[in-house]
């Protein structure tokens, strides 16, 4: 990666600068005592966030609508902690859930810090599978939203990450060619692979060491992010 020939830096929301596990853990917090859930929070939690992944998965594929990704998840978190509920609390709660979710805004360690020194560089964009009106509010909330020229989400394109489609929009909207691009997101499949389809370099955010393929750059903090100034 040349730095001299990149002049914008497009970001992931989730899992990437807003710490979504955390925050999602609080509204969870929240939601039990509003909803008198006679289940341990770390009982639900260790089943919750895996099976959330799988039917992210779903619904990124098209296998899913958001109205079944939303029910889904929750009803069978509690179908195999053998959690008796009605289908009117998982409907409403999950409702709930969606609403609380951006009252929270804990971010990952430095991620305003690198945000402040990389804006001045270069042209700062996102890109997110999440859905519209949520993450407006989250990147609000967060303090991110002043920080990013454009924000391109699924739900307004029609495609989702790692279709190139979403990323051929951002970069269109962004008004730089794929060379002059960088991803920098925590899915090797839509975040890295899906930029790398389509000509744009990648930085892969991962806390976790992995082996790491020698087409994109690996991170596991934010402010590992300098390389580029």
């Amino acid at each position: 990666m040349n730095k001299s020939t990149i002049k914008a830096l497009y970001f992931d929301l989730d899992h990437t600068l807003w710490d979504f596990e955390e925050n999602s853990a609080q509204a969870f917090k929240t939601l039990f005592k509003q909803y008198e859930i006679g289940l341990k929070l770390d009982a639900f939690l260790e089943v919750y966030v895996p099976n959330n992944t799988a039917y992210w998965r779903l619904y990124r594929e098209g296998k899913i609508d958001k109205e079944k990704l939303r029910y889904e998840r929750l009803k069978t978190v509690f179908d195999r902690l053998h959690y008796q509920t009605s289908d009117a609390l998982i409907y409403d709660m999950a409702d709930a859930y969606i609403q609380t979710l951006p009252e929270y805004n804990s971010l990952f360690p430095g991620a305003i810090a690198i945000l402040d020194a990389l804006k001045p560089h270069y042209a700062l964009h996102m890109i997110t599978n999440g859905f519209k009106d949520v993450q407006h509010f989250k990147m609000k909330n967060s303090g991110l939203l002043p920080y990013f020229e454009t924000v391109t989400d699924s739900s307004s394109v029609g495609k989702k990450k790692p279709d190139p489609e979403i990323f051929n929009h951002a970069l269109k909207v962004g008004g730089v060619s794929p060379e002059q691009a960088v991803m920098i997101g925590d899915s090797l499949e839509a975040d890295v692979q899906g930029a790398l389809n389509v000509g744009m370099h990648a930085v892969h955010f991962m806390p976790l060491k992995r082996k790491n393929p020698i087409h994109y750059k690996e991170i596991e903090e934010l402010d590992e992010l300098t390389f580029l100034l």
